[in-house]
């Protein structure tokens, strides 16, 4: 008879410990879970409000092994935060879903940055090449918007560029087409860094234009 108050009493506060533990626990698991809940959510929400992807192409490729053939997925993704940066990468993975996260990570760590005028088109015309890929760009005035197709204007959408006119002479490969456009956009100049270079300021190079004595240089 003594084992069963025993055990009783034993199990009582052990109960009540557990409850108590049960419920400490849960609440530092609530805690912790609006802790972390609100960090990667807070994280989470400015990367998607401050990058836009775009996909590009997806195909199909195929690995010959001994029992047949393995399936997969080769994504093509641009990055940008339209306002002036840009990135390009790729994934590979057995699921569409997979090969998309990989390519927009890879995009995200390859950005690169591209100064505009007037933040909405290029600051002079451009020539591009990579590979069989051969691209023109062309600055244009205000109101003209982006005249180009395919993957390149997936580019010049994500980059924040408004107006601009561009050619594809070459190859019509995605990755080439990509490629060469960004080749054609690192290789762009701007006033700020042609005055720095010549330690000059930036109305002295960009005004020459508005001179006096060119006019009659024209006409001559």
């Amino acid at each position: 008879m003594a084992r069963t108050p025993t055990g009783t009493s034993e199990r009582g506060p052990g109960r009540g410990r557990g409850g108590e533990g049960g419920e400490r626990s849960g609440g530092r698991g609530r805690r912790g879970e609006r802790e972390g809940g609100g960090r990667e959510g807070g994280r989470g929400g400015e990367r998607d409000d401050e990058f836009v992807d775009k996909l590009v192409h997806i195909n199909r490729v195929a690995k010959v092994v001994k029992g047949g053939r393995r399936f997969a997925f080769a994504a093509l993704v641009l990055v940008g935060d339209t306002k002036g940066r840009v990135g390009y990468g790729s994934g590979k993975a057995r699921e569409v879903p997979e090969a998309i996260r990989k390519a927009t990570d890879a995009a995200k760590r390859n950005m690169i940055r591209i100064p505009l005028r007037e933040g909405r088109t290029l600051h002079h015309d451009l020539y591009g090449r990579f590979g069989a890929g051969k691209v023109i760009l062309r600055s244009a005035p205000a109101g003209t918007g982006i005249i180009a197709g395919g993957p390149m204007r997936a580019v010049f959408e994500t980059m924040g560029i408004q107006d601009i006119v561009a050619k594809s002479v070459g190859s019509n490969n995605p990755h080439n087409m990509v490629k060469a456009t960004f080749a054609a956009l690192q290789s762009m100049t701007s006033p700020r860094a042609v005055a720095a270079k010549r330690g000059k300021k930036v109305g002295d190079i960009v005004g020459r234009r508005e001179e006096p004595g060119a006019a009659p240089a024209k006409e001559a």
